[in-house]
């Protein structure tokens, strides 16, 4: 392992002791203050990170075409940082839920919260609303699990994020190898949970997913995960409300077999995710490079400017039977 210049080891201390301080003002905020101060959080950064802000119109720009207006797609990424802001103060003020008040603050919706006992089960979720109250609510529940969550580069800060998403009981892993320790325990009939839409290396454990017209490199673990562990996914969201509170919204199960193809459950689970995004884009992670890579031959305008030809993505495309995409075909069915 590289040895760390001392310049980054104190750059690292600075960084652990500006979140620490955070991590310990914000449980004792009130939940108005909490929102509040989040939204207003949320604007300066949204203001502040040109780079970020560039990327979240023009993600905005190539997903809906011209059903928004230049002025309407300011105000989805605006409100794309303020969810993600009011995201991170939850995350923070959750040391204050335990077994007999979480329910006033995470509130289950009209669907059925089944946790499948007696079965494997993957929580499945995007960078969509308050996603990490999401994550607390199965160990909530009675039933946490393992889930999946990368690494900062500062070690430091790993501890103090995973130290606040273990309140409900979860185990966090890191994305890292994670494939071998998930199975494991679908096998024991346990719970694992993980983000769709993380953008994976096309080399890796990844699979082309079609969204909004444009295909992206997605990680495959989930569907890998159900089809040899047997196990149910259950898609499911957490909207965040302006009193302070958030419900979560629980989606039909996917069950598959161990012959069904990645690709089918991508495209399924997929199905579910894209259409909640449409009906609620301000509360997408719009900022985050979703398609890193474009296809050969597509037009450049039809993909965000950041986005770029890969034969790494090409191999993937036709390992996927995708061999020759140049269209947007869905776009126009879309909207």
């Amino acid at each position: 392992m590289a040895e760390i210049s001392k310049w980054k080891q104190l750059r690292y201390r600075l960084e652990y002791l500006g979140v620490a301080l955070f991590a310990w003002i914000v449980p004792r905020l009130s939940r108005q203050a909490c929102v509040l101060l989040a939204r207003r959080i949320g604007s300066i950064a949204y203001h502040l990170d040109k780079r970020g802000r560039s990327v979240a119109l023009d993600n905005l720009r190539c997903a809906f075409g011209d059903r928004y207006t230049p002025e309407e797609r300011e105000w989805i990424a605006k409100r794309s940082y303020q969810t993600f802001a009011r995201t991170m103060f939850d995350l923070f003020w959750a040391k204050n839920l335990n077994a007999g008040n979480w329910s006033e603050y995470i509130v289950d919706g009209e669907e059925s919260p089944d946790f499948f006992p007696g079965e494997a089960m993957i929580g499945l979720c995007i960078h969509w609303g308050n996603f990490e109250w999401l994550g607390l609510t199965a160990g909530f529940h009675g039933r946490p699990g393992v889930i999946v969550a990368e690494n900062f580069k500062n070690p430091l800060l790993t501890s103090l994020f995973n130290a606040a998403r273990q309140v409900s009981g979860n185990t966090i892993i890191p994305q890292e190898n994670s494939m071998i320790r998930m199975l494991k325990v679908v096998k024991r009939k346990g719970t694992v949970a993980l983000l769709a839409d993380l953008t994976f290396p096309p080399d890796q454990a990844a699979v082309p997913v079609n969204a909004f017209g444009m295909y992206f490199s997605s990680t495959s673990l989930y569907a890998v995960l159900a089809a040899r562990g047997e196990a149910v996914i259950r898609p499911s969201c957490c909207e965040p409300l302006e009193d302070g509170r958030s419900v979560v919204h629980y989606y039909p199960p996917i069950r598959v077999t161990a012959d069904t193809p990645v690709e089918e459950i991508a495209r399924k689970v997929w199905e579910i995710f894209e259409k909640q995004i449409e009906e609620r884009p301000e509360l997408w992670m719009w900022f985050y490079k979703h398609w890193r890579y474009r296809p050969k031959g597509t037009d450049p305008a039809d993909y965000p400017f950041y986005a770029n030809v890969s034969s790494k993505f090409e191999k993937l495309l036709v390992k996927h039977g995708l061999s020759g995409v140049k269209s947007r075909e869905s776009k126009t069915a879309l909207h």
